[in-house]
């Protein structure tokens, strides 16, 4: 009987635990405090864009390579890096636990893994960016608020968590807000015509002119004249994605409230729905002036992608 238990036991599958955004990368200290440590620190620690101060792409973790186990093997992303008789590059899925990437790069020399990494940096950011959001998008559905009001207004669905409240509905206008002990998170949710940007003329002062306009209409604050505008003094990111198989315009950016003095980052998606002759937009801005903003951009972007357009 204690064989058959312990035997049930060992199957059991290990949870991945940690903090959003983090790695752990293992490696000796020797090539973490050289040109390879400086190269992981450059690539995963960069700064996020559309930040209006500086916060890195991912917290690293460094632990030497003697001490990777315990608890280190239950994070979500492990990077290993280390000298070995071959140059290898390899990605294992659930090595130690559920879910969880761990990354292999080995050289024969620093060169060696240094080249490794170049080449590999981009779609190992990629990989963990995406796990990252289905790690926040779990944790979000653990606890939702009932969202009617916006299937009933855009026939969408989302997976918004407690905490957010309705601040203000309009037609074709939903916005909403959560109190943080350092300021707030909001997301709006709008449509426009289809035609309100022109795919052929300039996309950034367009997009920039349609999420103006709805600042100017709804989110205002306590000054006469002080509406949500694009700050002028950064110039925002574009990028075109799909997102639920639709063609996306995402950007990022900075706000600020004109004459106040109020500011902070935004993530605004505008997804072309030409079957229902709208641009359906999607902002997610946060207001934190003395904590960091990088998990709250994230939380936001994670219940933005977790839309489903309805048929």
């Amino acid at each position: 009987m204690f064989l058959s238990c312990g035997k049930k036991n060992d199957t059991l599958v290990r949870k991945t635990s940690g903090k959003i955004n983090t790695i752990s990368v293992i490696i000796d200290d020797q090539l973490w405090n050289g040109e390879i440590g400086d190269s992981i620190r450059n690539k995963f620690a960069s700064p996020v864009i559309g930040l209006p101060q500086e916060e890195p792409l991912f917290t690293i973790n460094q632990y030497p390579t003697k001490l990777m186990e315990g608890f280190m093997t239950d994070s979500r992303i492990i990077i290993v890096v280390k000298k070995a008789a071959n140059n290898d590059f390899k990605i294992v899925k659930n090595q130690y636990a559920s879910p969880q990437n761990v990354f292999h790069i080995s050289g024969i020399t620093s060169f060696d893994i240094l080249e490794i990494l170049e080449k590999n940096a981009p779609k190992i950011i990629q990989i963990i960016k995406e796990t990252e959001i289905s790690e926040s998008q779990r944790i979000i559905n653990q606890s939702l608020i009932d969202v009617k009001a916006i299937k009933t207004e855009f026939n969408i669905s989302l997976k918004i968590p407690l905490g957010y409240l309705y601040a203000l509905k309009k037609p074709n206008f939903i916005w909403l807000k959560k109190e943080i002990l350092s300021g707030n998170s909001s997301l709006l949710i709008y449509q426009v015509p289809i035609n309100s940007i022109k795919k052929d003329s300039n996309l950034i002062v367009n997009i920039i002119k349609m999420r103006d306009s709805i600042g100017n209409l709804y989110i205002r604050g306590t000054e006469p004249d002080a509406q949500m505008i694009t700050e002028e003094g950064y110039a925002p990111y574009l990028f075109k994605i799909n997102l639920m198989g639709k063609e996306t315009f995402e950007t990022r950016g900075t706000w600020e409230l004109k004459n106040d003095f109020m500011s902070g980052p935004f993530v605004n998606y505008a997804i072309l729905d030409p079957e229902r002759n709208r641009i359906l937009v999607l902002e997610g801005f946060c207001y934190s002036p003395s904590g960091e903003k990088r998990d709250l951009m994230h939380e936001l972007e994670s219940i933005i992608k977790s839309i489903i357009i309805l048929k």
